[in-house]
């Protein structure tokens, strides 16, 4: 089945795909059970707060579910009277705020642990906001169509553009150090800068294909992945990256560190357990 996103939950590993899909494994991905879902619509997205219990997962259908239990059980916490709509990522800052974001810049926020949900102008366009991601000065980024990059500096309040020389979508920013981040997008577009957006710098990785998730390891080696079997891997703090030959060849969606080094990669195929690399 099509896995979209993870979330390590303590000791625990939460994953969501298509068709209302939500798996939770308890050994470090060695098996998996299903969780009841309440919904056929493909979930896009899972996060959960600091205490590993409260969680949201976002998706198609107008959808936002919740958990209080480290995603042993959901339920509805929202859903938009448009079915059209969909939700593309959800961020969750503590156990009572949560930011989600998705297509025709639809953008919801929670104060209250997702009894309520009130939606957020950020873009004066209606394009699509791809990925939430929070940095380790505690900084927002959001990843965008048409070149959008956007930072916040109160969590999610309020937000400026990055400006950049790229015009096509981006599908996320890893902030991995202070002022260090890695933009990646379509056509195997990705940018490294080192002074927090002011300037980027284009990364050669040769294959033109959708890139849409990066991770950096506790080892500090980066892993950028996307369609095609493309996996790139970086063990100088983002500045260059080499071809990772491992044997997956279906697209992925995201990749997540488990707790003895391995990668696990979610996708086309699923879960597919990856080497340390």
């Amino acid at each position: 089945m099509l896995l979209l996103d993870g979330a390590v939950v303590g000791p625990d590993l939460v994953v969501v795909g298509e068709r209302g899909t939500i798996l939770r494994s308890g050994d470090q991905a060695q098996t998996w059970q299903a969780v009841a879902s309440t919904t056929h619509a493909t979930l896009t997205a899972v996060t959960f707060a600091p205490d590993a219990r409260h969680g949201w997962a976002v998706g198609h259908d107008a959808l936002i579910l919740a958990t209080a239990d480290g995603g042993r059980t959901w339920a509805k916490s929202w859903q938009g009277e448009s079915l059209a709509d969909s939700l593309l990522d959800v961020l969750a800052i503590d156990e009572r705020r949560v930011l989600a974001v998705g297509a025709y810049n639809l953008c919801l926020a929670t104060d209250d642990g997702g009894k309520t949900w009130t939606r957020r102008k950020i873009l004066d366009e209606d394009y699509h906001l791809n990925r939430l991601s929070r940095g380790p000065t505690d900084t927002f980024y959001l990843a965008g169509e048409h070149g959008t990059l956007l930072r916040s500096k109160d969590q999610g309040a309020t937000w400026t553009r990055i400006a950049t020389t790229y015009d096509g979508s981006f599908y996320g920013i890893l902030p991995y150090a202070r002022t260090l981040l890695l933009a990646h997008g379509l056509r195997g577009r990705a940018f490294r800068s080192t002074d927090d957006g002011e300037t980027w710098k284009p990364i050669d990785v040769a294959v033109p294909v959708l890139l849409p998730t990066a991770v950096r390891l506790k080892s500090g080696t980066i892993i950028l992945a996307g369609q095609s079997r493309a996996l790139w891997i970086s063990r100088d703090n983002g500045n260059t990256y080499t071809d990772w030959p491992v044997s997956l060849t279906t697209a992925i969606a995201e990749l997540l560190e488990l707790a003895d080094g391995r990668i696990l990669a979610l996708g086309e195929a699923g879960v597919t357990i990856l080497p340390k690399p």
